[in-house]
């Protein structure tokens, strides 16, 4: 087969006087649509195209698939995506650039060079190493997120495709902008930038239209395309999507994944704290929306490592209760299942979606959910047998939405802080060489917080309406805490809302926070306020009992809440 090499242009900055590097998503977590790399690659314009597949829950997923397999440990589906799409990268000049190799990075490389062997296409791959930090005592996981100097020394030498282990999810873009344009490591605005466009089109879709409150006023979200990121020499950046592709790229849209788990103003990176106060967005045309006036300033003095760790199995099973009587079949089958393998570690929860008088058996059912973490695997398997058991024996019109299956084990997530003398970051160029890079001199961050004053403004007549009438949402996990964050969609409706949702307020609106440590932080240049709640998760992701147990719809449900609103923002 012949062989053919991989073409390597300019960038878009020389390309008609631009001035600017156009880099896309075609990934945002590891599961994500096959089909968008091809998409994204005959869609239109691209200097580099990202793959974004890593979360904290993927590290452990990651971790398990290498126990069983120490040859593993990375993004399968990547390969398949390129398979597919190898050639057109080639034939366009896009640089591939993805955290697919979660925790065999060195191990995805070879697979890529062994498909383009295969192909017979001449590709020059790269990855950066240097995260794992095992052993580590009790530890099945442990990655440090690095930065973007890795990516950018791999594409200065010459990487057509780079693949990495953990490291920011913003760094996928803020490394080629680096590497295009030539930044030095103070220069901190540039870097923070191109962190706010990374962060803006880390998660594919939910830029453009994906998980977005207002969703209805959407034209076409049947099939979203996926972002890209324009970005300047200055850090600033337009966030867009190919021209024909669906959903829609809106300042509403921007800002509702700007407030994706987020915590403070100060967003702190290996590479740079971004100062996420000094965003500005406006509209720059149809699905254009401008991103200028980031500062930021040195990254911390220490590491965040993504730690996960094995703590016992679980297993659950959901019964449902039809008809009369449901608090008391629940009662039954509860006093049941204890007696048959006892009350430890179990969790219930009672969900009434039952309706009186229901016109379908459906409406008239309620849901009885139950979960059990235990140290023993053993008896996460002998829950399956003894609620299967009962089926005869327990209220009318006993029946379960599935059967249960064997137990799982339990992943928990915690953050550990390292120095960056432990952490050796390296970039493996494509002729073999490593290069282990120098961390940029961290500074001590002190938490800020944006001043506001009440300025006792009369809104006038309200209405008692969903808060969703006039607030967006968007929440998520950050291991056992929920983000929250939320917009006014007019700007002018900011004081009213930082006066109205205060942390007492949100704990009367969502009465599963009480109890709960709450920190609110404001973002008057976005209308916007996040709220961070700790404990809210438990133990993560892996390990949570609660009914949504990454807090992705916690911010629908506060919209969903009645709350008395100035008619003038009505």
């Amino acid at each position: 087969m012949a062989r053919h090499r991989a073409s390597v242009r300019g960038g878009a900055g020389d390309r008609e006087g631009e001035g600017v590097i156009r880099i896309g998503n075609a990934s945002g977590f590891y599961g994500d649509r096959l089909s968008a790399m091809r998409e994204m690659l005959t869609g239109g314009e691209l200097d580099v195209l990202t793959g974004d597949y890593l979360a904290e829950l993927t590290m452990l997923i990651l971790g398990r698939q290498r126990m069983k397999d120490p040859t593993g440990g990375y993004a399968k589906t990547f390969v398949r995506q390129l398979e597919d799409c190898l050639g057109l990268a080639v034939e366009r000049g896009v640089k591939i650039v993805t955290n697919a190799g979660g925790l065999n990075p060195a191990g995805l490389a070879q697979a890529v060079r062994a498909l383009s062997d295969k192909l017979g296409i001449e590709v020059s791959v790269a990855h950066v190493e240097g995260d794992d930090l095992l052993p580590r005592e009790g530890a099945l996981t442990a990655n440090a997120y690095l930065g973007a100097w890795g990516i950018a020394e791999c594409l200065r030498a010459g990487a057509d495709i780079v693949v990495t282990g953990r490291v920011t999810d913003a760094s996928l873009v803020v490394g080629p902008a680096a590497a295009h344009f030539g930044w030095a490591r103070d220069n901190f605005d540039a870097l923070a930038g191109a962190t706010v466009a990374g962060h803006v089109i880390e998660c594919g879709a939910q830029a453009t239209g994906g998980n977005f409150s207002f969703f209805t006023e959407i034209a076409d979200l049947g099939h979203a395309g996926f972002p890209i990121a324009e970005i300047s020499e200055d850090g600033s950046s337009v966030i867009t999507k190919h021209t024909g592709t669906g959903g829609a790229v809106t300042v509403e849209t921007v800002t509702a994944q700007l407030l994706y788990e987020i915590q403070g103003v100060d967003y702190l990176g290996p590479d740079v704290t971004t100062r996420f106060d000094t965003i500005s967005l406006a509209s720059d045309g149809p699905d254009r929306v401008r991103i200028s006036g980031v500062r930021g300033g040195p990254p911390p003095e220490t590491v965040k490592v993504c730690v996960n760790t094995l703590d016992g199995f679980r297993n659950s099973a959901t019964f449902v209760l039809c008809g009369l009587d449901i608090e008391a079949k629940a009662a039954l089958v509860r006093r049941q299942l204890e007696s048959l393998i006892g009350e430890d570690g179990l969790t219930w929860t009672l969900a009434r979606t039952d309706h009186p008088d229901a016109d379908t058996e459906e409406a008239a059912s309620a849901l009885l959910h139950v979960m059990v973490k235990t140290p023993d695997p053993a008896r996460a398997k002998a829950f399956s047998r003894a609620t299967v058991e009962l089926a005869l024996a327990s209220y009318p019109g006993f029946t379960l939405t599935a059967p249960p299956a064997d137990g799982t084990p339990i992943g928990v997530y915690r953050p550990e802080y390292v120095s960056p003398a432990e952490v050796e970051h390296t970039a493996v160029l494509p002729n073999g060489e490593n290069h282990v890079l120098k961390w940029t001199e961290g500074a001590a961050v002190e938490p800020r917080s944006v001043d506001w004053t009440d300025p006792g403004t009369d809104f006038g007549p309200t209405r008692r309406v969903p808060l969703g009438s006039v607030v967006g949402a968007r929440s998520g996990d950050k291991g056992g805490d929920a983000n929250l964050g939320l917009w006014v969609r007019r700007p002018e409706a900011f004081d009213w809302l930082v006066r109205t949702l205060t942390v007492e307020r949100l704990r009367s609106l969502l009465p599963e926070t009480l109890g709960l440590d709450i920190e609110r932080h404001l973002y008057p240049n976005l209308a916007a306020v996040n709220f961070v709640v700790h404990g809210l998760l438990g133990q993560g992701v892996a390990a949570a009992t609660r009914f949504d147990p990454q807090a992705k719809a916690f911010g629908e449900w506060l919209r969903s809440r009645h709350i008395d609103v100035p008619e003038v923002f009505l």
